[in-house]
């Protein structure tokens, strides 16, 4: 669907990974408060029936871009068709990512390449596209999606932890750097999440998941919307994610370490 024909009142928020979880979730909170979308995913027939679903329901306009964002031409095709479509993107949010799960030695090296470009390079590359022409606006919001898993080390998912630890710190740097900008950085570091993304990755069995009271994506979702409109730059959806994320730094990196290698444990 072409949008030269924008309607000029409404902003636009660009969603990654948008056919389920946390993405979806967003899209449905973005589409409520009457914002155009741009909605980005691999799977085109989910997308498809959202598409039509909140046209019908919400009366906004939506643009779908069907994209692997594991192959590295992917954020220069969206920004294209983007551009093309003449559409002022006022929220960018990276909420893309996957994780692998096993011993380091063991994984597979094309899944966790795959996870860098998705996770990390990705995220990275659609935020200088979009970043310029907001800053030249004078205006927007950029909403990076992390993990609790940023604030330490995470044996079993070595990669996948230290990705959400680049976007963590990554944010934070640009939010800095933005200051006075009128465009605005937060990073969401939500705790295990009720979603696909436990059996994707194989934790569905650790220790981690069973002890853990999981919040649903749609509460993340909410959270993580009302703080990037408050313009806050770290949102840790969760009392015991904060308090976790907080009190890793008063204990040595070595016992941490271990703690997380025990609770990604199986049984």
């Amino acid at each position: 669907m072409n949008i030269k024909n924008q309607v000029q009142s409404k902003q636009t928020a660009l969603i990654t990974g948008a056919a389920s979880g946390i993405g979806y979730e967003l899209a449905c909170i973005f589409a409520a408060e009457n914002y155009n979308l741009v909605l980005v995913d691999r799977n085109q027939l989910k997308l498809a029936e959202i598409e039509i679903e909140f046209e019908e329901k919400f009366g906004i306009i939506i643009q779908t871009i069907i994209k692997d964002l594991s192959i590295s031409t992917s954020p220069e095709e969206i920004f294209a068709e983007v551009q093309q479509a003449e559409i002022t993107i006022d929220v960018l949010v990276n909420n893309a990512g996957f994780g692998t799960y096993g011993l380091f030695n063991e994984t597979s090296l094309s899944s966790e390449l795959e996870m860098l470009q998705v996770n990390l390079v990705c995220l990275t590359h659609l935020t200088k596209l979009f970043l310029k022409e907001m800053v030249k606006q004078g205006r927007g919001k950029i909403l990076n999606v992390a993990s609790a898993a940023a604030f330490q080390p995470g044996p079993l998912m070595a990669v996948y932890f230290a990705t959400k630890a680049y976007v963590l710190s990554f944010s934070e740097a640009i939010a800095n750097e933005l200051q006075g900008t009128g465009v605005t950085v937060t990073v969401l570091c939500p705790g295990a999440t009720v979603s696909a993304f436990h059996e994707r990755t194989g934790t569905s069995d650790s220790k981690r998941v069973k002890r853990e009271k999981m919040m649903d994506a749609q509460t993340v979702a909410q959270l993580g919307y009302r703080g990037l409109m408050q313009g806050k730059i770290i949102i840790i959806p969760g009392l015991i994610n904060r308090l976790l994320a907080k009190s890793v730094k008063f204990f040595p990196r070595s016992l941490v370490t271990k703690f997380v290698r025990n609770m990604q444990e199986d049984k």
